[in-house]
């Protein structure tokens, strides 16, 4: 992702620990539609901040990731991936993703000589073939059941 400025890192302990705490809090409000209002106590001015609540869910599954000690990446919906990123994300080589591209079964464009993949278009993909596995384990789970096995 070209966009990204961030590289996610894992929390540190005390990182973990912050998040668990603030996500159990920040969890107490997630029934309400209505924007979660903060006061900034470290600001001069004690400014408040509104948090829509869809971001307020956003950030307590943020915070519960970290608080199992995982890194968190954020990536908009529209971003395009380059081929290796892409390939990171579905945990398979390049060439295997541009075998993929080439096969049409995962949108992309060219920029160049480049290939560019949405976001949204991999993540299609991977819901497909994760659907396309439980179908495969669901038929060969009664299979089996069929031999007494």
């Amino acid at each position: 992702m070209a966009q990204a400025t961030l590289v996610p890192r894992l929390p540190s302990e005390a990182e973990a620990i912050l998040a668990k705490e603030t996500g159990r809090i920040l969890a107490s409000r997630m029934q309400t539609a209505d924007p979660l209002r903060l006061r900034m106590l470290d600001d001069p001015a004690k400014a408040i901040v509104n948090i829509p609540a869809s971001a307020v869910r956003m950030l307590v599954r943020i915070l519960e990731e970290m608080a199992r000690g995982n890194a968190v990446m954020l990536i908009p919906v529209h971003a395009e991936l380059t081929t290796q990123e892409a390939a990171d994300m579905l945990n398979i080589s390049r060439p295997s993703l541009i075998q993929l591209l080439d096969e049409g079964k995962i949108e992309f464009r060219r920029v160049g000589t480049h290939r560019r993949v949405r976001f949204e278009g991999l993540m299609a993909y991977k819901r497909r073939a994760d659907a396309d596995r439980r179908t495969a384990l669901a038929e060969l789970a009664a299979y089996d059941r069929e031999l007494g096995i």
